[in-house]
């Protein structure tokens, strides 16, 4: 078995000489980062060489600093600010067309959590040199809160109609009849997509995958358009002091991750908010080049109001 998946992988750039591009978007905490560590750390393990492009709307370099464990930084390029599907797409273009032509290359994108998939896709296509193959897309589907999102299900059925592969994710939270049920939408979306469970995703799998040939309904495009600010966090900070900050966040923020010192820790800890309101805190692995920072995503997104909120939520007796 393990064979014939080195012949199929190989099959992406011996037929044709060309490199792979591979986009990877999804809805706000879908697992998108996740799943690139998975699918870079398996090309690696088969001599593949990938090169990485993290978009975020702030401060990317937070999640690229994940990838630096196994990854040489001239793998990896951080675009901030701009969103890739209209503003950044020549930002974007240009850092594909730096990547050297090498054999067993393959370009790994992953675009923030509002992107419009197929915009970027249709920007994305043009104007790259000759040697890359056109580029193909993955969505990454959070099912438990699969258009639950309220006002933003649009944004994230849009995410999935063009992608040649949908990732399911979390499914082992779910019932048979809402895992079914999630399957079906999705494939009255894109019936043309390949639709897999996480546990089934295997980076030399996706030799076969080609650009789809859905017909898409394009939604307006300031709809994937949000506010968002990245601001400094006290360096180290207590985990009450954590807490209650998170708790005093505007609801309207959807996404928070960011990194600093908990408590006596000794090394940097990861901190993540979901749109679904689960908080995560994990050992920071990478080298924390960017400072003690988080990034929130969001109407509420001010760095001075934030700044208010951290400096409140340390005051003794705040909360009770």
């Amino acid at each position: 078995m393990a064979k014939n998946k080195t012949k199929q992988a190989n099959s992406m750039t011996s037929t044709s000489d060309k490199q792979p591009i591979i986009t990877i978007v999804g809805f706000l905490g879908s697992g998108k980062t996740t799943l690139l560590k998975k699918l870079a750390k398996d090309f690696i393990g088969n001599h593949w060489q990938p090169h990485i492009i993290l978009n975020d709307y702030q401060n990317a370099s937070i999640d690229a600093q994940h990838f630096l464990e196994f990854l040489s930084k001239d793998q990896l390029n951080a675009l901030n600010g701009s969103c890739i599907c209209c503003s950044g797409i020549n930002e974007l273009r240009q850092a594909v067309n730096n990547i050297p032509n090498q054999p067993n290359a393959v370009t790994l994108i992953e675009a923030n959590g509002t992107t419009d998939a197929p915009t970027l896709m249709e920007f994305l296509g043009v104007g790259l040199r000759d040697f890359f193959m056109p580029p193909i897309q993955i969505s990454v589907i959070d099912a438990r809160h699969w258009q639950k999102r309220g006002l933003n299900n649009d944004l994230e059925a849009n995410q999935i109609q063009v992608s040649s592969l949908i990732v399911l994710n979390f499914t082992q939270e779910l019932d048979y009849q809402r895992l079914e049920t999630v399957k079906e939408e999705v494939k009255v979306l894109n019936p043309y997509a390949k639709i897999m469970v996480w546990e089934e995703v295997d980076a030399l799998g996706l030799s076969d995958l080609t650009p789809t040939a859905n017909t898409i309904a394009k939604i307006d495009h300031l709809k994937s358009h949000w506010s968002s600010c990245s601001i400094d966090l006290p360096n180290p900070m207590s985990s009450d002091h954590l807490k209650l900050f998170l708790a005093s966040l505007p609801k309207q923020i959807l996404r928070v991750k960011g990194c600093t010192k908990l408590d006596n820790d000794e090394t940097y800890s990861f901190i993540e908010k979901t749109p679904g309101s689960e908080t995560s805190i994990k050992p920071f692995r990478g080298k924390l080049l960017s400072g003690p920072k988080m990034i929130t995503i969001g109407p509420g997104s001010d760095p001075i109001t934030l700044g208010r909120l951290i400096t409140k939520s340390n005051q003794p007796n705040y909360g009770h």
